[in-house]
């Protein structure tokens, strides 16, 4: 069976409005007590929601039909499981964090608990607005009680120009079906004030501070080399490349008996060049990946490009394999 790799799904946004604003209030994360009254920002969701592009998996579920977009509800809280922070902050600046559930929704009500000691509460779209420390340094952030930490660097003011408007690192290359970062200065920290666009289609930003951006690519763009134009409250980067990679499966998706071999299939179209994937078996007690857990290829290159992955069976049932490119950023050519 051969089936599209959709690494994310985005499908939470379907519960707000074309033309909805929320009035929030951004949290304020000190090393210390609160000081000084939090800012008031405007939120606003008032671009064109094409809900197709909110039909990304995080999973490759082999086993199970999707669900209609009908059928979904938002995600509780207790399964929150990926935390989107910007690797960089600008202390004092406002910036926004999202929360994933384990199939990459949105997902609202969660606890996010910063090093600090401060916490927050991501809102209806599964986002948060909050003030980064002022102190400089390295802090990370927790979801609830869970163990894994994600980290990111609080950079001065001194270090970072916003008043220009700047990309300086991104991937060489993307999944059209997965979110991708990019590094710079003078991003806006209210994610949706930002506006990206690639190959002349506007992208998702999930995430953002004044000098990272987390976007999803828009759902109907053609693997290959895009252009990428970012610009936040009238300004505007230099436009750059990237290019965005369709990977799709091709497998068998029947139960896996013990002791059976199988060969996963992953196809790259949008590059004839080599590229860097990862695959993470997600019911080890089904199925065993050859190699470790996870396991790290390159895809072969050339016209037929692709990666292959074995698996083993362990016990009769169905697998659960999540295949992604891994990102490589670096610098950009001016």
């Amino acid at each position: 069976m051969r089936m599209g790799m959709n690494p994310t799904d985005y499908s939470l946004f379907r519960h707000i409005a074309s033309a909805v604003e929320a009035r929030t209030k951004p949290y304020r994360i000190e090393s210390g007590a609160e000081s000084g009254a939090p800012r008031t920002c405007q939120l606003r969701y008032n671009r064109p929601m094409l809900w197709g592009l909110f039909r990304l998996l995080s999973i490759l579920w082999l086993a199970a039909p999707l669900q209609t977009l009908s059928q979904q509800a938002p995600p509780p809280a207790s399964a929150a499981r990926i935390l989107l922070l910007p690797k960089r902050l600008v202390g004092g600046e406002p910036a926004t964090l999202a929360v994933l559930d384990v199939n990459g929704r949105l997902t609202p009500g969660v606890t996010v608990n910063f090093s600090s000691g401060y916490h927050l509460i991501t809102n209806t779209t599964g986002r948060a607005l909050f003030v980064a420390p002022a102190n400089p340094g390295v802090i990370y952030a927790t979801i609830g009680s869970r163990s894994a930490r994600v980290y990111t660097t609080i950079l001065t003011a001194a270090e970072v120009n916003l008043s220009l408007l700047q990309v300086s690192t991104a991937p060489q290359f993307a999944s059209l079906a997965d979110r991708f970062e990019l590094a710079g200065n003078g991003f806006c920290g209210d994610a949706d004030a930002n506006t990206v666009l690639v190959g002349g289609k506007p992208a998702l930003v999930l995430a953002s501070s004044r000098a990272a951006l987390i976007a999803l690519p828009p759902t109907d763009l053609a693997p290959g080399p895009a252009n990428i134009e970012v610009s936040c409250s009238k300004r505007s980067a230099p436009t750059f490349s990237m290019t965005f990679l369709d990977l799709s499966l091709d497998a068998d998706a029947s139960p896996l008996a013990p002791g059976e071999h199988r060969t996963l299939t992953v196809d790259v179209r949008g590059t004839a060049a080599q590229v860097p994937l990862e695959a993470r078996n997600l019911a080890p007690k089904v199925a065993e990946l050859s190699g470790g857990n996870p396991v790290k290829v390159s895809s072969s290159g050339g016209a037929e490009n692709a990666a292959r992955f074995e698996l083993i069976g362990r016990e009769h049932g169905n697998f659960l394999i999540s295949v992604r490119l891994l990102p490589r950023p670096s610098p950009l050519r001016r």
